[in-house]
C-alpha cells in the first residue's frame, strides 16, 4: 500500500530488491480458499454479543484520545463498534472524519495530520492511532511525522512487510485511488517501523493480505514492537472479540512503561487463541 509521507523517508532498497526478484512467500497473495473465508466476518461481529461479558473485563483506559482509521474503500461507519467498545472502557474515540478511505489523495495526508493535531491539543494528551489495514499504513507513518503527539500504533491486517501486490486489493486500490501502487511502494521504506511502540495483528487465515506482509521484524532502532496473532478474517478483524481484547490491553498501559503482550499465565483459553509467535511455523500454511 503507499506511503502517506509528504517528506522522502528512508528507501528500502533491499526490500524493493527483493520484490523485484524471483517471487517468495512475500510476494504472494493468499489463495482463492482463504478469500472465500472472508464471510466468517459476519460470524465474528455476531459473536461481539455473547462475548461482550468477558470483553467488558478489560483493563480499563486512562482517558487518553484514540484515533482509529478504517481500511481501504470503508469509512468511519466500519469502526463505530470498535470505538463504541473503546469508550465503554474510558477513552476518548475519535473517527478519520473523511469518509471513505479511497487512499492518499490530494489533501488526505494534511488532513489527517491536523485531526491528530486537534485531539492531541483537545486533551492536552498524546494520540493512540489504531488503523485497519491501509488505515494502518496511515496511522504507521503518521507516527513518523508526528512522534511527539503519538502515543503508540496499533495496526489490524496492514501491509507493510511485503511486496506491495502480495494482496487481493491492490486492483481495488489502484482503481479506488487513481494513484500506481508499485509507483509510491517503490520509494518509501513502510517496513520500517515508528518511533513508537507499535502493535500488529494479523491472521493467518487473512484472505485479503498475505499474512507475511504485517510482520514487523526486531529492530534495535525501536525494540517497542511486536506481533500478535489471532483467528480472524480480514474484513472481520476489527470487529473480532480476540482483536478488541488485544487491543484493549495494549491500549491500557501506562506511558512509557510498555511491554511485550502477554501470552502466558493467563490461563489455557487465552493461550490457545493467542498463539506463541516462536512456535514452529508451517510452511505457506496460510497462503
Amino acid at each position: 500500500m503507499a506511503s502517506l509521507s509528504s517528506k522522502p523517508l528512508q528507501r528500502n532498497a533491499p526490500h524493493k530488491a527483493q520484490a523485484q526478484g524471483s517471487p517468495s512467500l512475500h510476494d504472494i497473495p493468499p489463495k482463492r480458499w482463504l478469500l472465500a473465508l472472508e464471510l466468517r466476518a459476519f460470524w465474528e461481529f455476531g459473536a461481539l454479543l455473547p462475548a461482550w461479558p468477558l470483553l467488558a473485563r478489560a483493563p480499563k483506559g486512562d482517558g487518553h484520545p484514540v484515533m482509529v482509521f478504517p481500511g481501504l474503500s470503508a469509512n468511519d461507519v466500519s469502526t463505530v463498534p470498535l470505538r463504541y467498545y473503546l469508550q465503554s472502557l474510558n477513552y476518548q474515540t475519535w473517527g478519520w472524519e473523511q469518509g471513505f478511505n479511497f487512499g492518499p489523495r490530494a489533501g488526505v495526508l494534511d488532513e489527517a495530520k491536523n485531526n491528530v493535531a486537534r485531539a492531541y491539543e483537545a486533551a492536552g494528551r498524546k494520540v493512540s492511532l489504531i488503523g485497519w489495514s491501509l488505515g494502518g499504513v496511515y496511522a504507521r507513518e503518521l507516527a513518523k511525522e508526528l512522534p511527539h503527539m503519538v502515543r503508540g500504533v496499533i495496526t489490524l491486517g496492514t501491509p507493510f512487510a511485503a511486496s506491495h501486490k502480495a494482496t487481493n486489493a491492490w486492483r481495488i486500490y489502484e482503481l479506488a485511488s487513481g494513484r500506481s501502487i508499485e509507483r509510491e511502494a517503490e520509494n518509501y521504506d513502510l517496513p520500517a517501523a515508528p518511533p513508537v511502540p507499535t502493535t500488529s495483528i494479523y491472521s493467518r487465515t487473512d484472505g485479503i493480505v498475505a499474512w507475511q506482509g504485517s510482520i514487523q521484524q526486531p529492530s534495535n532502532a525501536n525494540p517497542h514492537t511486536e506481533n500478535i496473532e489471532v483467528p480472524a478474517s480480514h474484513i472481520g478483524l476489527g470487529l473480532n472479540p480476540s482483536t478488541w481484547w488485544s487491543v484493549a490491553d495494549r491500549l491500557a498501559q501506562a506511558e512509557g512503561q510498555w511491554q511485550p503482550f502477554a501470552r502466558k499465565d493467563r490461563g489455557r483459553v487465552h493461550g490457545l487463541i493467542y498463539r506463541d509467535p516462536a512456535r514452529k511455523k508451517p510452511n505457506n500454511s496460510a497462503n
